[in-house]
């Protein structure tokens, strides 16, 4: 049995991955969503990006868990990757689900095109505020999980975005996985790409969009169990 800690992107909080727990559960997984400070069911809790790297070493230390995956999805790769170097011998392995992964010194935002997010946070209260169904459009998702993705969006606490990555060593000495979604563009972005040059990197690719856990929660959960696996 694996232990998954599983950490979705944005706006979103541990329902996200509903569907993957339940494929991971019954094919004899242990799944553990976590919802980060300031999201969803924890809405109003004050949440920087440290505050999400420790929701996520808390969470593993406060289960004991051992063997453990930590799973990131899109912005959490960030803190994810953080945490996977905190917490030592427990940690199996850590999967980047079409995800942002930390450099040591910059943000999330750092390196975006434009600053229009930076101001979108400035001007609503220090938040990155839901979306509508245009930005899920061209994504390999259904109407009604385009409805679950919104109903399930809560404003994501803007200091998470904004503050450095804090590395404790090179995060190429991660035994870890890249989950590309190839809807969501061909090539891993060029951070990603330098990381897969090392031997302890491996690239899975997935032909959907952004959001696997609602377009293709079997194919993830499918996936996640196969890496969790050991080799024999």
């Amino acid at each position: 049995m694996t232990n998954y800690v599983l950490v979705a992107g944005a706006r979103l909080g541990a329902s996200a991955w509903d569907e993957v727990a339940a494929e991971l559960r019954a094919a004899g997984h242990a799944p553990h969503p976590l919802t980060l400070s300031g999201l969803a069911e924890k809405q109003g809790v004050p949440a920087g990006q440290r505050t999400h790297v420790r929701d996520i070493v808390d969470e593993v230390e406060r289960l004991d868990l051992r063997e453990v995956v930590l799973v990131g999805h899109s912005y959490s790769g960030v803190p994810v990757g953080q945490a996977a170097q905190l917490i030592g011998d427990r940690l199996r392995r850590v999967v980047f689900v079409d995800a942002s992964v930390p450099v040591d010194g910059e943000s999330f935002l750092d390196g975006w095109p434009s600053d229009d997010v930076r101001r979108t946070i400035e001007e609503s209260g220090g938040f990155w505020l839901p979306v509508g169904p245009e930005h899920y459009a061209d994504q390999d998702l259904t109407d009604a999980q385009i409805s679950r993705l919104i109903n399930r969006a809560s404003p994501h606490p803007g200091a998470t975005l904004t503050e450095p990555a804090v590395l404790t060593g090179p995060l190429d000495e991660l035994p870890a996985t890249y989950v590309k979604c190839l809807l969501d563009g061909e090539e891993p972005m060029p951070v990603v790409a330098e990381l897969l040059k090392n031997g302890g990197w491996e690239l899975v690719e997935m032909d959907t969009g952004h959001w696997p856990m609602f377009s293709r929660p079997r194919e993830l959960a499918r996936i996640l169990a196969e890496l969790g696996t050991p080799a024999s």
